[in-house]
């Protein structure tokens, strides 16, 4: 029986070692804290009960995937899946607001044509079938494999943009986000509601490759789902299928090096001196100086693959606040209030040439949004209401969001425009929390706090992340920080990628 450590004790490092033991390798995870689940974490606070991190799941075939492989008991036998209709709803700066249904293509274009005029269906309905064209070209190379040494084709964006005709000049297409939003959705509204699923991942419209698409179209055609308890609630499912299959946890405990012996990696060195041998190592946190032996953590392939520039550099603000009052009967769960000015938003949370100063780096209206649950388990009572909201933001650094009064001015901004969707929201306050890149910097040990994206095709593979097997043999990557990205979905499918590639061999060409 092989040794593998784990190093994070993350959803998808989780996902590795479940599948691992499954396999027969003898597991254990190395977590820097006292808890499993890294950013998928909870606040308590007198009965109410907030997620810290995700608040809604997509794609929720990859976990089941995982509780098949992995046990008897199926997802919907660990934890409650209820899919959240209507999806979302949407107020813009004009004043419009739509509710769009979940997982019905007809309903959103319906609704769409409702709420923004007769064509607005239409325009984003043909917006969707050109991005379903763009998952159906991309989903297995970008998600379903470990990234290859030919890597490169990942570069070419697989969004077909509509050529835009111009008079006495050439042809142009759509390369980014924004620029789907101006010239294929030609409405504003349109074009924020794009923007704000770039945004929601941490990542900027102005530069974003086309191929982010795929955000909405995976959200709208396999639905929005939460789990009742909160989102907490799954990880703690997976923890426990992981103890179900003999793997050993040890928290508390900070590996502070990949320890390298005849050219491969053989074990991992804590904090306290102490060294743990292994056969394998999987790095399931992101890679820090100091942690990999020469950084080796690049490939297959000799050229190094990265997050873009801007990619992975957002972090999340979030304001947890308990309320006096029950939740209206209409209430929608979530609600995403669109920033008036989006050009100056992503200056702030990006950088740019306008955003020289540090208060340049704080959006003065951001995009926030409203996640108000309808699950007992989140308040004390039916007369009071858990309500989180969230804005992306910059990471810790370019602003110090340790500092008190602009935390507290943020936050004061976030319940302002959070008014427009929780009726008199500021006089039901009974005590709100305030998180930052700097606590999440502190609890997951990312640097600044940032958040990492889903990887994303185009761009030159700018927007790609390292992939599962690295330069050194028996060091695998998993988790946000690795092909392919950030987000449940995709750490999740990490660790099916990881698992694989040390079961199989790194002949391993993933799923079919």
């Amino acid at each position: 029986m092989a040794r593998i450590a784990v190093i994070g004790a993350g959803t998808g490092a989780m996902a590795a070692a479940a599948r691992l033991a499954v396999a027969g390798e003898k597991v254990t995870v190395y977590e820097r804290s006292a808890s499993y689940g890294g950013s998928v974490g909870r606040h308590e606070h007198e009965g109410f009960v907030f997620d810290t991190g995700p608040g809604l799941l997509h794609l929720p075939a990859v976990q089941r995937d995982l509780f098949v492989k992995t046990g008897k008991e199926s997802l919907e036998q660990c934890v409650t899946l209820t899919q959240v209709d209507p999806a979302s709803r949407h107020l813009f700066a004009d004043g419009t607001a739509v509710s769009l249904p979940n997982a019905s293509r007809a309903g959103v274009s319906a609704a769409l044509d409702g709420a923004l005029g007769a064509g607005s269906g239409a325009r984003w309905s043909d917006f969707m079938d050109r991005a379903r064209d763009a998952w159906d070209r991309s989903r297995r190379p970008l998600l379903e494999e470990p990234l290859r040494a030919d890597h490169q084709v990942l570069g070419r964006d697989p969004y077909p943009a509509v050529r835009q005709r111009r008079l006495l000049r050439a042809a142009r297409q759509a390369a980014t986000v924004a620029e789907i939003g101006t010239w294929e959705l030609a409405d504003p509204r349109l074009a924020a509601l794009l923007d704000g699923y770039a945004l929601a991942h941490g990542l900027d419209p102005r530069t974003a490759p086309a191929s982010a698409a795929l955000l909405p179209y995976m959200e709208q055609t396999f639905g929005s789902w939460y789990v009742l308890g909160g989102m907490r609630e799954l990880a703690r499912a997976v923890y426990e299928r992981c103890v179900a299959r003999r793997v050993e946890f040890v928290f508390g405990a900070e590996v502070v090096r990949v320890i390298e012996k005849d050219g491969r990696a053989a074990g991992v060195e804590l904090a306290g001196g102490e060294v743990a041998e292994a056969d394998r190592v999987v790095l399931g946190v992101r890679p820090r100086p100091g942690l990999v032996p020469g950084q080796q953590v690049w490939g297959p392939g000799d050229v190094p693959v990265r997050a873009g520039s801007d990619a992975g550099a957002a972090g999340r603000f979030t304001v947890l606040l308990s309320l006096r009052g029950a939740r209206e009967a209409d209430a929608v769960h979530r609600t995403v209030v669109h920033s008036g000015d989006g050009a100056a938003e992503w200056e702030a949370v990006f950088g740019g040439r306008a955003a020289d100063r540090v208060a340049d780096r704080v959006a003065g209206h951001p995009t926030v949004t409203v996640l108000r649950p309808d699950d007992p388990a989140t308040r004390p009572d039916a007369e009071h209401e858990a309500v989180t909201l969230t804005a992306t933001v910059a990471p810790q650094g370019p602003v110090d969001w340790r500092d008190a009064g602009v935390r507290q001015r943020f936050a004061d901004v976030l319940v302002e425009r959070a008014g427009a969707a929780v009726p008199g929201l500021r006089e039901r306050i009974l005590h709100t929390e305030i998180r930052t890149p700097a606590e999440t910097e502190a609890e997951t040990g990312a640097e600044g706090g940032a958040v990492p994206p889903p990887a994303l095709a185009g761009a030159g593979g700018a927007y790609l992340h390292p992939g599962n097997l690295t330069r050194l043999p028996g060091l695998y990557l998993a988790g946000g920080w690795a092909h392919p990205g950030g987000g449940l979905a995709h750490a999740g499918m990490s660790g099916t990628l990881v698992a694989g590639l040390v079961v199989e061999g790194d002949g391993f060409s993933g799923s079919r």
